[in-house]
């Protein structure tokens, strides 16, 4: 297998010489970038299969950057984020970021996160394979290219980790699932942080599909317990 290789962009070069020691540690191939349109530039030019993204950059701050990203690519992105405000979080998955992490942060808890994201990365590709095209009134998950169809006519984008949790639902309609539950299927064992987490990502699921919360046609709220997809089969 060939060594995955990971892009970090943080204006601090302490941070980056942190997290590099990390992930190098780990057996990650390493590229830095300093700023948002240097982080730009290495995207394109050195292929990462995951960027670890800080939220305040000089010459274009990380959700600009995010965005310039996602117009061209669905490489798992997680952002660094000094202020510990739901906001800022939201504004990152809305725009396509599949983690964050709150400054100050354990380099170890970021590198663990890095490895699930890109260990689930790895592996659906074999699995999707198998389980092939989910067909639902109004609905076509494809885990093969990824792509996924609103009344037949509407490609939704999604983050990486968006599409993981649509699939982990829709491979299973009716099923009831918890946070904790959904953040073992899709995040991994080893996540570290809040399940609220999960709430954040069906909201942002949701808004793209154009699915009310009120009246759901995929994703339905279990209340105190979780989430279930309930979509016909077409």
């Amino acid at each position: 297998m060939s060594t995955q290789r990971v892009l970090v962009v943080d204006d601090e070069p302490k941070i980056r010489m942190t997290v590099r020691g990390y992930l190098e540690a780990d057996g990650f191939h390493v590229v830095e970038a300093a700023d948002g349109p240097s982080a730009l530039q290495a995207v394109t030019r050195d292929r990462p299969d995951l960027v670890v993204l800080d939220v305040m950059l000089p010459g274009l701050d990380g959700f600009q950057v995010l965005r310039r990203i996602r117009e061209a690519s669905q490489i798992p992105v997680i952002m660094l984020t000094a202020r510990d405000e739901e906001v800022d979080r939201l504004i990152g998955f809305t725009t396509g970021s599949d983690d964050y992490v709150t400054k100050p942060f354990s380099p170890r808890e970021l590198a663990l996160r890095v490895r699930a994201i890109l260990r689930r990365t790895d592996s659906r590709s074999e699995v999707d394979h198998e389980d092939g095209v989910l067909r639902f009134d109004g609905l076509t998950v494809d885990p093969e290219t990824r792509t996924v169809l609103v009344d037949a006519d509407r490609t939704v984008e999604l983050s990486a980790l968006d599409f993981d949790l649509l699939f982990a639902m829709a491979r299973t309609p009716g099923r009831v699932f918890t946070r904790r539950g959904l953040l073992a299927q899709v995040w991994g064992d080893d996540f570290f942080g809040d399940e609220r987490v999960v709430d954040v990502h069906i909201r942002t699921l949701r808004r793209a599909l154009g699915d009310d919360a009120g009246a759901p046609r995929f994703v339905g709220t279990v209340r105190t317990i979780g989430y279930r997809f309930i979509g016909r089969p077409a």
